[in-house]
């Protein structure tokens, strides 16, 4: 049976379990019980996450917390170029020590103004539009497949998935996520 390992923030957190039951017996799914973070912490951890587990498969993402904004700031938490760089390091670690297929996964829209009011912080949809196309274009140069989870809640509807903070997704639209994630991996299995 194949190994999977799931790095990514909250979000990955709410659609973890869908990943694990969609794929019972055809694969062991594993992620940290910790929030993935920004790329940076991605970075930071990938020895623990993922290096000394060795999976057949690596579904990553990160981009959500790096683009927040505190307010007043004229800057993401994570400059873009920065983020690039950062995602340049965690594909070319993981290529250099594992036998392993590694999908990049896009960061999921935000609904701004649901966001602004309930978080101490700011998230902007231009952000990130953004920090996917510096996604994309990392992935591109190195060859990483890209699961475009923001195409799969956009088609469906934002506004139908999303919870009242903007940001986090109702029971349904984490069940869409897992469904979705489960289908990409699938192609690999």
């Amino acid at each position: 049976m194949k190994s999977i390992v799931l790095i990514g923030d909250s979000i990955r957190i709410g659609y973890q379990d869908t990943v694990k039951r969609e794929l019972a017996g055809r694969a062991d799914v594993w992620g940290p019980e910790e929030n993935g973070g920004t790329s940076r912490n991605v970075l930071m951890h990938l020895s623990d996450w993922v290096i000394a587990r060795s999976p057949d498969i690596v579904h990553l993402n990160c981009g959500l917390h790096d683009l927040r904004r505190e307010p007043g700031s004229s800057g993401t938490f994570v400059p873009v170029e920065e983020y690039g760089k950062n995602l340049r390091n965690i594909f070319r670690t993981v290529r250099d020590s594992l036998d392993t297929v590694l999908i990049f996964a896009l960061t999921t829209p935000v609904n701004q103004e649901d966001h602004h009011t309930n978080k101490p912080f700011d998230r902007f949809e231009t952000d990130v539009n953004l920090f996917n196309r510096k996604a994309l274009e990392v992935s591109q140069e190195y060859g990483i497949p890209v699961n475009n989870l923001f195409n799969v809640i956009e088609g469906k509807g934002t506004e139908s998935c999303l919870m009242p903070d903007g940001v986090h997704f109702t029971d349904e639209g984490y069940s869409l996520l897992g469904r979705a994630v489960a289908d990409f991996l699938s192609g690999y299995l």
